[in-house]
């Protein structure tokens, strides 16, 4: 943005633009726009409550960053009068930011751009190793690959993990599911990992529960949610994800909601945190496939053979039964949860999605019955619907620097 220089307040006979206020509604507007909420220019101008000419400046330089496109000659719709608003959107061809994710099953590696948008993705790799920086310098290297293909510009990476991440250092404390040692640094090695693989910008790593949370929150099923509560299971285990006024709550030092250690079958299975009956291991998909008398095969995921299972062979009564019996203790644990966090949503992925699909009326019955928030008022309990929603979370840590201050980050 241009603009005609103001005094200087420090005396010392530098300058700033006038229209430092606009520079200062850079981030505010490119959030708008990434998440959806300003698909024109006039109710950009009242989101930001700022003037007309403000609010078109800020979506120019927008545009000139290469971060969107602004559309000053949209079609007006059929019956409306006078001229149409200026249309908003993301650039097609703007920057992207790696997304990685690593689960019990393999490890994927994509592009995302703005709005949640995934540009490219490399084939997914379905082992793990042991040693987390092998499996970090692959999935790096993927995306390296991914960069070179299409020749895009990179602005950050972001990593998303199936343990809690504890802050400040980035450890990944209790990957149950994975090989790797506790209190891993994930955060560190992947950060090299970027720098070695010759990719620009910062490099974050965070709980992929969390992380899908936080995509469905700005780009799905949780969008326009106050106090968000997510609940998953992916390929094993389960976790649990709450989104507060828009952040991530979590916790002190990133341990918040380690909801799968809740405790919902007192005579169940054996968990690896030492317990009994959690919800890890009594509604992730090893617990559907050892309820329903299947031996899990070696061919595809646990989690696509718990998801064909259902869908292909909910007609078995003995199916049907073991997916009654998920749904139950799910069902259990989210009235636990809505006792003590009270959220105005519940989004549900994974297998838990599945089974919200296959009989929702069994689960939000056992809900309500079972929690006092329930009973007195209903909490929407809705399926997630991005595809790939952890790595769409792990980008958008990437791009928070980016929302913050386009400016500061792209220079």
């Amino acid at each position: 943005m241009s603009g005609k220089v103001a005094p200087d307040p420090t005396g010392n006979g530098t300058s700033k633009p006038r229209l430092d206020r606009g520079r200062g509604a850079l981030g505010p507007a490119l959030e708008l726009v990434h998440t959806g909420r300003a698909p024109t220019r006039a109710v950009l101008t009242a989101e930001l409550g700022v003037t007309r000419a403000t609010a078109g400046a800020v979506a120019a330089e927008l545009e000139a960053l290469g971060l969107i496109r602004v559309d000053a000659h949209p079609g007006a719709a059929a019956g409306s009068q006078g001229r149409p608003s200026h249309r908003l959107e993301v650039a097609e061809n703007g920057p992207v930011v790696l997304a990685a994710q690593v689960h019990a099953d393999g490890f994927r590696a994509a592009l995302v751009g703005l709005g949640g948008r995934i540009v490219a993705t490399a084939p997914g790799c379905e082992t793990v190793d042991a040693d987390p920086a092998k499996v970090l310098g692959s999935v790096v290297e993927a995306g390296a690959d991914l960069l070179r293909t299409t020749g895009r510009r990179c602005v950050g990476a972001g990593l998303a993990v199936p343990s809690a991440v504890a802050e400040p250092e980035g450890l990944a404390l209790n990957p149950l599911h994975l090989a790797w040692p506790v209190g891993a640094p994930v955060r560190r090695i992947f950060a090299e990992c970027v720098r070695a693989a010759g990719i620009t910008g910062p490099a974050f790593a965070g709980n992929d529960v969390n992380l899908a949370a936080l995509a469905e929150h700005r780009h799905g099923a949780g969008r326009g949610a106050r106090d968000l509560l997510c609940v998953a299971t992916g390929h094993r285990g389960v976790g649990g994800a709450l989104v507060l006024d828009g952040r991530l709550h979590t916790g002190s030092s990133g341990l918040a909601l380690e909801v799968g250690h809740l405790a919902v079958n007192p005579e169940g299975r054996p968990c690896h945190c030492g317990s009994r009956g959690c919800l890890d291991v009594e509604t992730d998909p090893l617990a559907l496939l050892i309820e329903a008398g299947r031996d899990p095969g070696p061919e595809v995921s646990l989690l696509r053979q718990a998801e064909d299972l259902i869908r292909d062979q909910y007609a078995d009564p003995t199916v049907r039964r073991a997916t009654a019996a998920l749904i139950d203790r799910l069902g259990l644990g989210l009235a636990g949860l809505v006792n003590i966090l009270n959220p105005d949503r519940i989004i549900l992925g994974g297998l838990h999605r599945t089974l919200l699909d296959a009989d929702p009326e069994r689960l939000r019955a056992v809900v309500a019955d079972r929690s006092l928030w329930g009973q007195s008022g209903s909490v929407p309990i809705l399926p997630c619907t991005l595809n790939h929603n952890s790595l769409v979370g792990a980008a958008e840590l990437a791009w928070q620097p980016v929302l913050d201050d386009p400016l500061g980050a792209l220079r």
